[in-house]
């Protein structure tokens, strides 16, 4: 059995590396995921794994610096943040947030908000590409726009830098996952109590829609000699009640399963770092609001290292973020066309 994260399941499906779960039972668990989870570890009819964490997106923000700029509230449009990035500039000097010029998997977890399908797999050797579509576009140029006038940054994040950042109130608030709260907690311990956690900006006249950013499930190798085993065991841990609620308050994993998304010794949770708020129910709720469509290609670890040096080196530069899609777009087509695959767009 392995842990594997949901966006690089396909790249271990592709060289038929894995179990299909699907003789063994795991086809009648799926009612009790969030649906969306579980369009993850599926593939071909088949079953994959059996999730296990999740990384729904929300805004984890400093009520303190919003307060100082005059703002009591947390943005609820995407042209609200923007509004309240020059603010937040201009009162006190902080950025607004930080999008890390490296870190793929954030800007993915945007665009999966806004509606983008970057990619596509019919699990066999049919990809699709179209990272720089104008729906992708259109989120490029309002942080390019946030980026160039100074309210963002694109400090390389999970640096002791970036750290000290969230810590000394270098940023005003962070749009990550739903793992992030309790990450948060160790890393800016000494602001515990001027944060709070809100959904990310919607779009209005739009059904309210957060992204994923992160998540893991356990799948079971096909050269296992147990399979059985093996299945019981990453079912197990990632169904049992007990189980899936110790991951979930001692392990600090976000839950994946209906029933833990729903227990009031999950969600009836209030945080002290966060001035009280039940930040695991806001979470959970978010989690609903997660397209279940997003596909990934079955060679992410390209497409991550591939990101850095086309889009997040636009980013970095503070310079034209959708040429940095363009560039993308035109590496991650010749990769897949030289590993065999028919890219599509």
């Amino acid at each position: 059995m392995a842990q594997v994260e949901f966006q690089y399941i396909s790249s271990f499906t592709v060289t038929d590396s894995l179990l299909n779960l699907t003789p063994y039972g795991a086809s009648d668990l799926g009612s009790q995921y969030v649906p969306w989870v579980w369009n993850q570890v599926k593939q071909n009819n088949g079953i994959y794994a059996i999730p296990q964490d999740s990384g729904p997106m929300g805004n984890l923000y400093r009520e303190d610096i919003l307060s100082k700029a005059g703002i009591t509230t947390a943005p609820k449009t995407w042209d609200e943040y923007a509004a309240d990035a020059a603010t937040v500039k201009e009162k006190t000097g902080v950025y607004m947030s930080n999008l890390a010029s490296g870190q793929a998997g954030q800007m993915l977890g945007l665009l999966w908000q806004a509606g983008v399908k970057p990619f596509g797999y019919d699990g066999k050797k049919g990809v699709k590409v179209d990272v720089d579509s104008a729906e992708a576009k259109k989120v490029a140029a309002y942080w390019q726009d946030l980026i160039q006038k100074g309210y963002v940054s694109t400090d390389p994040d999970f640096t002791d830098s970036w750290y000290q950042g969230l810590a000394n109130g270098k940023y005003a608030g962070w749009l990550t996952a739903a793992w992030a709260p309790v990450f948060l907690q160790g890393t800016a311990a000494k602001t515990s109590g001027l944060w709070r956690a809100a959904d990310l900006p919607q779009t209005p006249g739009v059904k309210a829609a957060s992204g994923n950013w992160g998540g893991s499930s356990d799948a079971v190798l096909k050269t296992t000699k147990n399979p059985i085993a093996a299945y019981e065991l990453a079912k197990f841990i990632n169904n049992d009640p007990e189980s899936t609620l110790m991951f979930a308050n001692k392990q600090f994993l976000f839950p994946t399963s209906n029933a833990t998304l729903k227990d009031p010794q999950f969600v009836d949770k209030q945080a002290a770092f966060y001035g009280g708020q039940k930040v695991n129910e806001l979470f959970a709720n978010i989690s609903t609001t997660v397209d279940t469509k997003f596909d990934w290609l079955p060679y992410m670890d390209y497409a991550y290292s591939s990101y850095t040096e086309t889009v997040g080196k636009a980013l970095a530069a503070k310079g034209d973020v959708s040429a940095g899609l363009d560039a993308w777009q035109k590496a991650l087509v010749a990769y897949g066309t030289q590993q065999g695959f028919s890219v599509n767009k």
